[in-house]
Order: structure tokens, then C-alpha cells, then sequence
């Protein structure tokens, strides 16, 4: 019991960790780049909401249902997320831009690493930092 108590304590709340209940519902193409967007700037909902001066329910929205967006909206979207106003509306997604062939094994792993909390992603690439300087330092054989 006592070692369970250790566990769940040294498990504190960390503010890159998400939060709130996963959808179950596809998000449409529109909020599927933001997403994508959003998580390569390495922002939050609630950071984009500051930004854009809306709450982050709105922005929320935003990622969950298509959405009609005023041109000041849009402009302002680019800005924060530090694209071009064709990238929001390019239909070119990360996944479709690779090479035709076999995915390499590393590759298959990261896309898993990526689906991860945040949290324990941190731990992954600590590891992975530490082997690959070992590495190019000639340490590791």
C-alpha cells in the first residue's frame, strides 16, 4: 500500500501533461491542421485562445467542427501559429508528404512516441538525447 502511495505521489500534475476527456469524434480537415499546427508550434488551446483574445472553448470549437472564420480571424490564426495563411488552408498534411515505400522501423516508433502524454514523450527523448550524443561522441558502439 505504501509503495502505491509512493507511485501516485511522485506523479504530480505537470503543465505540459493535456488535459480533458479524448474525442471520440474525427476532427474535420480544417481542424486537423490546426491541430497539427498548434502541436509543431508547440502551443496549447488555451495559449492560441490568449493570443486571438477568444476563450479556449471557442478555439476548442474551432479544432472540433468546421467552422466559418472572419478574414481578421485567419490572419491573426498565421501569425500565432507563425505560418503563411496558405499553410491553414494547404491540404497537405504531415502523414501524406512522406516518400512512398516502407515506413523504417525508428519512424513507425516515433509516430507511437508521439501519440504518448506529453510527459512521458519527455522521458523517451531524454533517453534517446543521451544515447545519440554518447553516439556522436564515439562512446557508444
Amino acid at each position: 500500500m505504501q509503495a502505491l502511495c509512493e507511485i501516485s505521489s511522485n506523479t504530480m500534475y505537470d503543465g505540459a501533461m493535456k488535459t480533458g476527456r479524448p474525442t471520440t469524434r474525427k476532427r474535420p480537415p480544417f481542424g486537423q491542421r490546426l491541430y497539427h499546427l498548434r502541436e509543431q508550434a508547440g502551443l496549447t488551446q488555451a495559449q492560441i485562445a490568449t493570443h486571438l483574445d477568444i476563450s479556449p472553448r471557442a478555439y476548442a470549437f474551432w479544432e472540433r467542427e468546421p467552422v466559418a472564420l472572419k478574414p481578421e480571424q485567419i490572419q491573426a490564426l498565421a501569425e500565432v501559429l507563425q505560418v503563411s495563411m496558405n499553410d491553414l488552408f494547404n491540404a497537405v498534411t504531415p502523414k501524406q508528404t512522406r516518400t512512398s515505400g516502407p515506413t523504417g522501423k525508428a519512424r513507425r516508433l516515433f509516430e507511437q512516441v508521439s501519440q504518448l502524454p506529453r510527459s512521458q514523450q519527455l522521458h523517451v527523448l531524454t533517453v534517446v538525447e543521451a544515447f545519440v550524443e554518447k553516439k556522436t561522441a564515439g562512446d557508444v558502439s
